[in-house]
């Protein structure tokens, strides 16, 4: 075995991440932790100040109620995540976060995120959920407020660059987390009367748009390696919303943001005729039940409608960048100089929307000689990502708050502590936390903080520090180190040490996932079309890969996480190809489409489709929970 010195810590609340939910959660246990004399723990694999999604900064907070402004209401917020979502969604969980999203944000003001403000002192909205920011230090100061909480109160340590690999466990109880240093030979025992996860989602389980020098550029980060599901999965917990991949639409090669551009700025996407796929196509819609008919049109939909048009041969698909800046500066042309001004500024914000979040397509733009007020730019759907805060819904299964519970609901979706998963001891939040989608960055904060302070209550209530078997956490310590082994036991075998017939790289063994997810599991080069034939196959070559997992080699530490990445990546994967298998319908074409169940399936399929993986007997157990609501239907 590597010669790594094992480091036992020990905690009542052990949070998992470094990003939004992660910070939220650290700024509300800090506090009640203080209330209860407990002691809290963050690990992250990287370091707060730029980690998780939000680490290259922001345009907008995308989702903000307003509830004092008394336009919108709680339901509203249902409602819109409801339908977008074509029908699958925890009503508890979204309300929940709803109700509580606004305060967090007031958070981030008082902290120092600029938030534009109109000449009354208004917000400034994208669009009726979203508020336009300066982000480009957005993870910064919420990064800040989570450190100050946990170390200035004396509550608290921070692990930073430690890879956390799976859980531990004491029969049905999480009992902490095992990982190891990224930067020294450092082996690491977390032990913890509660553990909350939130590390991020997944990226690269399919084949990128992007490849050779631009393999790393995503639209979601890529150091996100689906360690969320991993643990877990692992932990015995019960999955949901594992079939919900997102793909979302972006500036092509560079992934940068649509949302300005079709809220704020008001333009069009067409393909290269002129023609206007959301009205050509409009009458697709009606296929797609009630949800064809909702206001604003699913996600998922407005992204079919585009592929029916790039699948026919109308491609490429531009956003009529130049279109949307001539109209609004329109209103100007009686004066010359107003004129001139108004057309600075639009092209001004049209870079800043960039350069606040996704610097590389300023980038692209300026290298391409693409002056947005002049010409149109290509737009593209980007390959399918996991995340359960933005418009896709995959994570773990957890317990409802309970004052939101009906008769109908609580036996389902509540079990005694929100956001609890269905192992004891184990909270979620931000993509960590499956069915209640759309909570971007703000909502992910505000489920750290709820699922945080449940976690608190749980302690409290469970005050005993769960058993960690000695003799399983070393051989654990061996598994997690084996990579490193292999390779200095067959590195002298071939002249290149990236090829060796004992081995496999990471990079390698990444390479051969996502062309069998590509190819099999609907993506980019499959159209995002798949079939009964094709996902038994999947399934049948990740169980190979699986098989060869066993011979993954490393050099270094940096090598050594990179296997665990994509180790997490491949049953991130499984989960995935097991529940589009088992969810015998197409509900979510734009996300992923099934030829041999092309339609939806109203009367079976209007239910949540998880799964629950069994780490000591090795059996998946697929089954579907009903959906329930707290609010009355229309």
């Amino acid at each position: 075995m590597a010669n790594f010195e094992t480091v036992t810590v020990e905690t009542d609340l052990l949070i998992l991440g470094g990003g939004m939910a992660a910070c939220g959660a650290a700024v509300e246990a800090a506090y009640w932790a203080q209330q209860n004399g407990l002691k809290v723990a963050l690990v992250d694999k990287a370091a707060v100040d730029r980690s998780g999604a939000v680490a290259m900064g922001l345009s907008a907070i995308n989702q903000y109620v307003g509830l004092k402004d008394g336009k919108n209401t709680v339901k509203d917020y249902v409602d819109y995540v409801r339908n977008d979502l074509m029908g699958v969604t925890r009503e508890d969980l979204v309300a929940n976060i709803a109700r509580h999203v606004d305060s967090t944000v007031h958070l981030f003001e008082k902290w120092g995120l600029p938030i534009w403000t109109d000449e009354n002192g208004g917000y400034v909205h994208e669009g009726r959920w979203q508020l336009m920011i300066n982000g480009e230090s957005y993870k910064v100061v919420v990064a800040e407020a989570a450190k100050n909480a946990l170390l200035k109160t004396g509550v608290g340590e921070i692990y930073e660059r430690i890879f956390i690999v799976g859980p531990l466990m004491d029969g049905d109880r999480v009992a902490g987390a095992a990982g190891f240093s990224v930067r020294e030979n450092k082996f690491y025992i977390f032990k913890a009367k509660a553990t909350l996860v939130a590390m991020g989602g997944a990226v690269h389980v399919f084949k990128p748009r992007s490849s050779g020098e631009g393999m790393g550029r995503a639209w979601y980060p890529p150091w996100n390696s689906g360690s969320s599901a991993y643990f877990t999965i692992q932990a015995g917990a019960e999955m949901t919303c594992q079939e919900v991949r997102f793909i979302p639409v972006r500036f092509k090669d560079a992934y940068g943001p649509v949302g300005a551009w079709f809220l704020l700025f008001k333009s069009r996407a067409t393909n290269a005729m002129g023609g206007e796929y959301m009205v050509e196509r409009k009458p697709e819609l009606e296929n797609w039940g009630p949800y064809g008919r909702v206001k604003p049109i699913p996600a998922n939909l407005r992204n079919y409608l585009g592929m029916l048009d790039v699948m026919q041969g109308k491609g490429p698909i531009y956003m009529r960048t130049e279109e949307a800046i001539g109209k609004i500066a329109a209103a100007y042309k009686d004066d010359d100089k107003a004129y001139k001004k108004k057309m600075k500024e639009l092209e001004s914000e049209a870079w800043e929307d960039f350069l606040d979040m996704t610097i590389s397509q300023a980038i692209l733009w300026a290298s391409t000689n693409v002056q947005p007020e002049e010409r149109s730019s290509e737009i593209a759907a980007a390959e399918p990502y996991f995340i359960g805060s933005h418009s896709g819904a995959s994570g773990a299964w957890v317990s409802g708050p309970e004052d939101l519970q009906t008769d109908e609901t609580k036996g389902d979706y509540f079990w005694g502590y929100a956001h609890m998963a269905t192992t004891k001891g184990l909270f979620c939040a931000g993509d960590a936390s499956g069915a209640s989608s759309h909570k971007f960055s703000s909502g992910s904060h505000a489920e750290g903080r709820i699922a945080a302070k449940a976690a608190i209550k749980f302690i409290v209530e469970n005050n005993t520090m769960p058993a960690v078997d000695a003799a399983a956490a070393e051989a654990l310590k061996a598994e997690i180190l084996k990579p490193l082994d292999t390779y200095e036991a067959n590195k002298n075998a071939t002249t290149d040490p990236e090829i060796n017939p004992h081995y496999i790289k990471p990079r390698a063994f990444m390479f051969r996932l996502q062309k069998l997810m590509d190819e099999y599991a609907g993506g980019i080069s499959a159209q995002f079309m798949t079939n009964e034939s094709q996902l038994n196959r999947a399934l049948e070559l990740l169980a190979l890969l699986r098989e060869d997992a066993a011979k993954l080699a490393a050099s270094d530490h940096h090598e050594l996480m990179r296997c665990w990445e994509n180790i997490h990546r491949m049953w991130q994967a499984e989960a995935h190809v097991r529940t589009v298998l088992y969810r015998e319908e197409t509900r979510w074409p734009g996300y992923y489409y099934r030829a041999d169940k092309p339609k939806l399936d109203q009367e079976k399929w209007l239910v949540f489709a998880n799964c629950q993986y069994n780490p000591a007997t090795g059996q998946w157990t697929m089954l579907s929970r009903p959906i329930k609501h707290i609010f009355p239907q229309a």
